[in-house]
């Protein structure tokens, strides 16, 4: 097998070969293969092999398969397994336990796997900062995989309802009154309530125009990462007209899912009419429930088709709907941008928060502020 020099390329195109082999291999798997072996310890192939072992073999039919291309992409693998000279079935696993005292070590084995696995761990982190249209194929499956461990904290409301609790401020006359029958109406023991929370709905309209076909696959795979994470999440893709994707976005892989959504979005990578699909989402699902007291997500670049008065009315209107407006914009990744387009210009006086989402970090950044929202 080909050296691409690249250690995450290197790791991507092993879990790649076995999946052609016939392994059910998902996206998580691929990256959590990659993350083990950032933090792997300098000990040979050794662990390496069994970071690789727990996370991609699935199935004890499996094992046979990967112990056959292990050793073809790292060499001679730990257990006894060696690359064969030929290709064919995989080589015969000697049916002893060989401790790591029994595996013999080269001369600067452990130095070699700790620059391996430093170089790993730096790749990483560059790919978190690479913009999403600079990703090559193998690039980004594994920052879709990174996507796919995203831990949202969905922002809260407190409701109606009351609930008990040990310590408050404000008192539960009932309850109180209640236990002091058991003390001969005098009140020793006071008690307290406090409104319950619920999470807020939170919604994400992702622009899918011709301008936006850098990261549009990129957010698609961030809303479903969100889905995921919260469960309450409405999702609707936009162009020049809008399309409700949730449904199509709960499928459990996400490259089904993104699949399935360019499926169902008529006008994917055709022209941009933001405030024409505003207005749609708030005349058809905005007003009646989505819309009130949610955290509405915009992503998009605000290069608006139409004239703006149109964009800067819907905006006006959600605004007075929704608890905060978040704007996601790949352009502001850009030193040099300014909000100079007229569609961005218009939107800009109703917007809450504003974010660069041209990589990974800048979503990373966007769960916590997502988070601090809830918080306060």
């Amino acid at each position: 097998m080909g050296d691409t020099g690249d250690p995450v390329d290197r790791l991507v195109e092993f879990a790649r070969a076995l999946r052609d082999e016939g392994l059910s291999i998902g996206a998580e798997q691929v990256i959590a293969f990659c993350e083990a072996v950032s933090h792997l310890g300098p000990s040979g192939l050794d662990n390496l092999y069994w970071a690789g072992h727990a996370a991609l073999v699935n199935r004890r039919g499996d094992l046979e398969t990967y112990d056959w291309l292990f050793p073809k992409f790292f060499g001679t693998g730990p257990m006894g397994v060696k690359a064969d000279s030929e290709e064919g079935t995989p080589s015969e696993v000697p049916n002893t336990i060989v401790t790591d005292d029994d595996i013999p070590t080269q001369p600067g084995e452990d130095a070699d796997e700790e620059v391996m696995v430093g170089a790993i761990a730096s790749r990483l982190e560059i790919l978190r900062h690479k913009r999403f249209a600079e990703l090559t194929s193998e690039e980004r499956l594994v920052v879709q995989a990174l996507m796919a461990e995203f831990v949202v904290k969905p922002p809260t409301r407190r409701t109606r309802r009351m609930q008990a609790v040990r310590r408050g401020r404000q008192p539960d006359v009932r309850r109180s009154l209640r236990r002091a029958l058991r003390t001969d109406g005098e009140v020793i023991h006071r008690s307290w309530r406090r409104p319950k929370t619920r999470p807020r709905q939170m919604v994400l309209l992702l622009d899918v125009s011709g301008s936006m076909a850098d990261y549009s696959r990129a957010l698609l795979g961030f809303a479903h990462a969100v889905s995921r994470s919260i469960g309450a999440v409405e999702v609707f893709c936009f162009g020049t007209r809008i399309t409700r994707v949730t449904d199509a976005l709960a499928l459990r892989d996400p490259d089904m899912a993104i699949a399935q959504t360019a499926r169902e979005v008529v006008d994917w990578e055709g022209g941009t009419r933001i405030g024409v699909a505003l207005n749609e989402f708030l005349s058809r699902w905005g007003r009646a429930r989505m819309a009130r007291g949610a955290v509405v997500i915009i992503c998009s670049d605000g290069l608006e088709r139409d004239e703006p008065g149109g964009l800067a009315m819907a905006m006006e209107r959600l605004g007075r709907l929704a608890h905060r407006i978040i704007w996601i914009n790949p352009l502001m990744g850009d030193t040099r941008y300014q909000p100079l387009a007229r569609g961005m210009a218009a939107a800009l006086p109703h917007i809450d928060i504003s974010i660069a989402g041209h990589n990974f970090a800048n979503l990373e950044a966007l769960s916590g502020v997502i988070s601090e929202i809830g918080r306060r």
